[in-house]
């Protein structure tokens, strides 16, 4: 019989700024600039660079589903823990998707910023399509 703790992990999401979440999680999706990686409790062990301009997808052990839109950073993994290294981040239900949409819409806009904008848009689709 599997121990509760073969059932979860410790994960945190951290950006320079601040923590965003830490807490016991069965699922964390990630885009790193090798592709997307789902990584499950007992995962092998890997270090991963995170997109400009990713989201990133965590399913606590209550079933509650964090997305966030992440800038640039790491993602570790051991086999027990998670952490999310990210220059920038911000969770999906605090992303103002109009100033978003103006960013994509505009071509003045540098490609850091575009980036950024498309993965604020991405986590809100992401929350709305769960």
């Amino acid at each position: 019989m599997a121990t509760e703790s073969n059932n979860n992990m410790s994960v945190d999401l951290v950006a320079v700024e601040r923590l965003l979440w830490s807490g016991q999680a069965s699922f964390v999706s990630a885009q790193t600039t090798e592709g997307q990686i789902g990584i499950m409790p007992g995962h092998e062990p890997l270090l991963g660079q995170l997109v400009e301009g990713g989201t990133v997808n965590i399913v606590s052990t209550e079933g509650e589903r964090i997305v966030a839109a992440v800038h640039g950073g790491f993602f570790s993994v051991t086999a027990n823990s998670v952490r999310v290294l990210a220059e920038s981040a911000e969770f999906a239900d605090e992303v103002d998707v109009e100033a978003a949409r103006r960013v994509l819409a505009d071509s003045d806009a540098s490609a850091e910023q575009q980036k950024a904008a498309q993965a604020r848009v991405r986590a809100v689709e992401q929350t709305s399509n769960a």
